[in-house]
């Protein structure tokens, strides 16, 4: 951000404001870990502040400070939009179109707020009066330090801020093993812990919570796995059907698509999710080096992301998806065949 938008901001922030601060459907750590970290400094300034997200979000990150303010839209939908219309300011954390809000998009784009965007995916849309957005960064919750940072306040940063900031960066870098990871990630990472954030306590909350019941889920998936290894692919399907054999909840498939990019040789990796209540196939896709899954995404499957780290969806049902996909994978074969 250009200093005369910081001083802009700055000077929106000097006086109480009514304040609404969104994540995208489907929060992750990174979305949440922002959210409330930016809620929390918000907070410290008396503004009147609300986190509304889309809708829920996995037990794993209910941990966080300041979880228990916050609304779910889907189930306070009237509470919700009475808050968006009454706000001063909008900040819309890690994502880049008002699309990834799902059931929220119209309500946030009839607004009269001023939104601000904070956000590191690519091709931002043009929706906000003021933008920070960086794909190059690691984590929303890494820009969130800085923009603290910007508005000259890392003293406002206690133990609340420090451990939501730390908990998305650290998810959101899978565990710091990302090539989005900088020296600057770990720098900020060292202040916060130096500020109160407990390594060790969010690691274990996030990470060394699993039921039985998602460790015999990805027990499944990892029989479901399939390799294609003259294009280095591997892929993993769940049905329906086996989700619910093995109750699944909401963030029990984090981090499945990961393992099929840990085998060796493997530089692209996807998981095909069916959901039957939504009447789609959840595409997660992962890959290593420069083969571009956002690019992929955004070409076959309506989604997008990161260059090593997307997502998508497909209406076409799992076993037609999965064919697609199988199909389109030869036209990308001169970057993914072994050189």
């Amino acid at each position: 951000m250009i200093k005369a938008q910081i001083a802009e901001i700055k000077e929106l922030l000097a006086t109480p404001k009514h304040i609404v601060v969104v994540p995208h459907k489907n929060p992750d750590g990174d979305a949440m870990g922002s959210t409330l970290g930016l809620y929390q400094y918000l907070k410290a300034y008396n503004h009147s502040v609300v986190v509304i997200a889309p809708n829920d979000y996995p037990d794993f990150l209910k941990w966080l400070p300041g979880n228990d303010s916050v609304l779910i839209f889907e189930s306070h939908e009237e509470d919700s939009e009475a808050l968006i219309h009454n706000a001063n300011l909008i900040f819309t954390l890690d994502f880049n179109a008002l699309h990834r809000t799902g059931g929220m998009t119209e309500v946030l784009e009839n607004s009269k707020a001023t939104k601000i965007m904070i956000d590191h995916h690519q091709q931002p849309d043009d929706y906000a009066k003021y933008t920070y957005s960086d794909a190059g960064m690691s984590s929303t919750c890494e820009m969130i330090y800085n923009f603290i940072e910007f508005l000259g306040d890392l003293d406002k940063i206690d133990s609340t801020i420090a451990t939501c900031l730390y908990a998305g960066i650290m998810t959101d870098t899978g565990s710091f093993r990302f090539p989005s990871t900088t020296g600057r990630t770990h720098e900020i990472v060292g202040d916060l812990i130096a500020k109160g954030a407990n390594n060790a306590e969010i690691h274990n909350n996030v990470f060394d919570t699993n039921s039985y019941s998602r460790l015999q889920l990805l027990g499944r998936a990892m029989q479901n796995l399939k390799v294609i290894p003259e294009l280095r692919t591997a892929y993993i399907t769940l049905s329906q059907a086996e989700l619910d054999e093995f109750n699944f909840k909401k963030g029990d498939t984090e981090g499945f698509v990961n393992y099929g990019l840990s085998l060796k040789g493997i530089i692209f990796a996807a998981i095909f999710i069916e959901n039957q209540q939504e009447n789609i196939v959840k595409v997660s896709l992962r890959s290593k080096g420069s083969f571009s899954v956002n690019q992929f995404s955004r070409a076959h499957f309506s989604g997008g992301g990161h260059d090593n780290a997307a997502g998508g969806r497909s209406e076409d049902g799992l076993k037609t998806t999965v064919d697609k996909f199988i199909s389109i994978l030869p036209q990308y074969k001169d970057e993914l065949s072994p050189k």
